[in-house]
This record gives structure tokens, sequence and C-alpha cells, in this order.
């Protein structure tokens, strides 16, 4: 690689690489700068130093409950093997461990119940809203509708879905939690939205030419929208898949809150609750550790929308 094709190399790696490092180092700097001039009632706003060392405990302590576990499945079943070993026919009891959940355990739990609540609200909205932009008829049926509920808070949401959830899912031995089914559809409802308007205004800009070239070809309604329809309406497709992956992540975090469910919104309540001199920088551990799972789930969807969109040349961001 020689001459201009080195340059623009060069200038592609420091606008890709280095510009953004500057601009985090920036930000770290001052906030440095800034957190010791900020006193709360429960000390001094935590600097990345701070935050850095309480996300090494949160890992120690992470660690120390998974030894804790091991060791209980350990003596679990050096237990059940004396009780064979005296009586062949005994009857052995496996118990699960019923530690606390780390950090590690709340994000998981967070992630697993947002994608849920993501994925149930897609398979709902993209088939919705391709019926909405082909018929002008059920536009206006609906319109009403999603006008109404799509600014609808999740603080709103969340008092009803509870209440319905207990009553309606009422089992003996139940697949699912409730605190996981409230949450779950909590987001369900709150990210149903962007996706669903997104993909009907994709579908109704399809182009007059390819929808006569359609009706030229007599193509079948099922083979319509799988030829021409969907190809043309993937970009806002994405577009509001990205919308509402953002908006399942947010609600999620204030459902989790709110209802004291399980997950990363009610492991930042447990530490503003309990005030000790560590629990602002385990918040703001949580706080960019909520923001970066976002930003890798954008990232995600973007890059899913690479692999799919017939359209390679377009610049996606």
């Amino acid at each position: 690689m020689k001459g201009p094709a080195l340059l623009l190399r060069s200038a592609a790696v420091l606008k890709g690489l280095i510009v953004p490092l500057v601009g985090v180092s920036v930000f770290l700097i001052l906030w440095q700068m800034a957190a010791p001039r900020i006193d709360t009632s429960l000390g001094k706003f935590p600097g990345p130093v701070e935050v850095w060392s309480q996300a090494r405990n949160l890992v120690d302590e992470h660690n120390q409950e998974r030894a804790k576990a091991a060791a209980f499945y350990e003596r679990q079943e050096e237990r059940n093997q004396a009780l064979l070993a005296e009586d062949a026919n005994a009857e052995i009891k496996r118990r699960e461990y019923t530690g606390k959940d780390t950090f590690f355990d709340q994000i998981w739990t967070s992630l697993y119940t947002a994608m849920t609540g993501f994925l149930l609200a897609s398979v709902i909205a993209i088939p919705f809203g391709i019926l909405i932009g082909l018929s002008s008829g059920v536009y206006a049926a609906v319109n009403p509708l999603i006008q109404v509920f799509k600014p609808v808070s999740p603080l709103a949401w969340l008092p009803l879905v509870t209440m319905v959830v207990s009553a309606v899912y009422v089992s003996q031995e139940p697949m699912f939690a409730k605190s996981f089914l409230n949450s779950m559809f909590t987001v369900l409802l709150c990210s149903l939205w962007p996706t669903l308007i997104n993909t009907a205004v994709g579908v109704v800009s399809v182009s007059n030419d390819l929808n006569n070239v359609s009706k030229v070809l007599r193509l079948s309604w099922l083979t319509h929208v799988r030829r021409i329809v969907l190809p043309s309406a993937i970009p806002m497709v994405f577009t509001g898949l990205r919308l509402s992956l953002g908006t399942a992540w947010m609600v999620l975090i204030a459902a989790e809150m709110l209802a004291q469910n399980p997950g990363l919104g009610k492991f930042v309540w447990d530490e503003f609750q309990n005030g000790s001199s560590n629990s602002l920088g385990r918040i703001m551990v949580a706080v960019l550790v909520i923001g970066s799972i976002g930003f890798v789930l954008d990232r995600s969807m973007l890059t899913l929308q690479k692999l799919v969109s017939w359209d390679k040349s377009a610049v996606l961001r």
C-alpha cells in the first residue's frame, strides 16, 4: 500500500479509532476533575477510579458467590453419595442453591427479559405493520388506537400488567415467575410501536413502479409481500427495530426499579436504598453497564441490518 491509498487508510484509522479514544479520554478527565467537587448525602460523587474499584468489587462478589454455590453442590453430592452407600434405595434430594443474585446474575436477568419482550413485540409489530401499510382501511381503523397507546409511559402500563398477570396467570407449578412476566409484558407494550409504525411507513413508501410491476406480473398477495414489499421496506423495518430495542432496554430498567423485579433496575434501586459510602460507585457501574449493553445491542442490530439488506452500498449508521 503506497501513496494516496496509505494516506486514506491512515485517515480512516485516525477517524475510527483515535478520535473516539480522545473523546473518551477527555470525558474521563473532566469526570475525574468534577467528581470531588460534588458533595452528596452519601459522600463525594465517585470518579472513574472509584467506579473502577467498585466494578472489581462486584466481580469479586460474583466469584465468591459462585464458589459458595460450588461448595454447596459438592456438599450435597457428598451427602447423597454417603446415603446411597448406606442404603442403595435411599431417597436422595437435590436442591438448587438459593444464594443472593450477583450483579452479573442481574445483568443476565435483564437481558433475557428485555430480549424476550422485544422479540415478541417484533413478531407482532412486523406482520401487523405490513398489513397496515398495505390496507388503508386497516390503517384508518387502528391508527387512533396506535396514537392513543403509543405515548403511554411504562410506569402507567406496569400496574395494569401486574394486576392482569396476577389475575390470569394462576398455576400451582408456574413455568415463569410473575415478576418476569410483568417486566416482559411491560417491555412488549412499550417497544411495540416504533417497529409497527416504521414498518407501515416502509410499506407505504414502496415505489409505484414496483407496485405496477407486481400488478403486471399478477403476483399473489403473499408473493407481492415477499418479493416487492419486504425488500423495499427493510431499511424502515430495521429503523423501527433499532428504536424498539433501545426502548425495550430503557423501559425494562424503569419497570424493574418500580416493581422491584429482579434485574439491573432492582440492583440500582437497592443500592440507592442501601445508602452506603460505596453505593454511588456501584450505581455508576450499573449505569455504565446499562449504557454499554444498549450500545452493543444497537450495533448488533445494525450488523444484522447490513447482512440482510439488499442494498450493500447504502450508508448505515
